[in-house]
């Protein structure tokens, strides 16, 4: 990969911006919790955003998945083999990880959008990063029947990561709190920009993405309330500022 940048956003919280799609690194001490992994050509990068923060693909004790389309699974199931790393999600979404069922935009979808601005060159760029490959995790797993915590608290990771449920996009998409960093990582349920939107700042990603357009918007309610003013799309930059405000925004400009 031609271009990768590592952020640290906040104490213990690293951010990597691909081509098209970003993943976290929630660093405690040695161990690590990534949160998404990218396209499956993008494994490399993964591994060389852990170097630049001083650790190994072996420090990894979680891949934490917000929701298992290509771009965000895409290296999962090469940690998953290589170094037995769990990969955990919501419940839902481990099921869709395993790919017992797809929800995804197809080529078909994609080359209906072709006229979108940027939409030619985005579509060369994933497809050569792995976009049409399945992606599948077959051990991905449910992080509520493995990791210990309290239901609605803290998972036990480094970071301390809270899931919230934030699905709509998929079935099982999740966002994750980071209280310690007052940081929120919103997966692709809200986001900041994309090669096929002509804005930044926060808003949704373009509708031929949504499983359920109708309750990818409910879904914001997950995110109001927190103590958080780091916003951590899955795609765009990280937005500072309440998050609170980033939601009102959105649903302003869909008003």
């Amino acid at each position: 990969m031609s271009t990768l940048e590592v952020t640290t956003v906040a104490d213990g919280v690293h951010v990597a911006f691909g081509p098209d799609v970003n993943w976290t690194l929630l660093v405690d001490g040695e161990d690590v919790t990534l949160v998404d992994s990218g396209y499956p050509r993008y494994v490399g990068a993964v591994v060389e955003s852990l170097r630049r923060v001083g650790r190994r693909p072996e420090d990894v004790r979680a891949i934490l998945l917000t929701h298992a389309h290509i771009d965000h699974i895409g290296g999962a199931g090469h940690f998953a083999s290589t170094y037995g790393t769990p990969v955990l999600t919501s419940d839902a979404e481990a099921r869709h990880a395993r790919r017992e069922y797809l929800e995804q935009a197809s080529p078909l979808d994609v080359a209906r959008n072709v006229w979108r601005r940027g939409a030619l060159a985005w579509t060369v760029r994933i497809a050569r990063a792995g976009g049409t490959e399945s992606g599948a995790v077959a051990d991905a797993e449910g992080f509520d029947s493995v990791v210990g915590s309290v239901p609605g608290g803290p998972l036990d990771l480094p970071g301390g990561p809270v899931p919230l449920d934030t699905s709509g996009h998929t079935s099982g998409h999740t966002g994750y709190h980071v209280p310690g960093a007052g940081a929120v990582l919103s997966g692709d349920a809200l986001v900041t920009g994309h090669a096929l939107s002509v804005r930044t700042g926060p808003q949704m990603l373009p509708p031929l993405f949504a499983h359920d357009r109708p309750r990818e918007f409910d879904a914001l309610d997950a995110f109001v309330g927190l103590d958080a003013d780091v916003l951590i799309p899955g795609h765009g930059g990280v937005h500072r500022g309440s998050v609170d405000d980033a939601v009102r925004r959105v649903r302003s400009a869909r008003a």
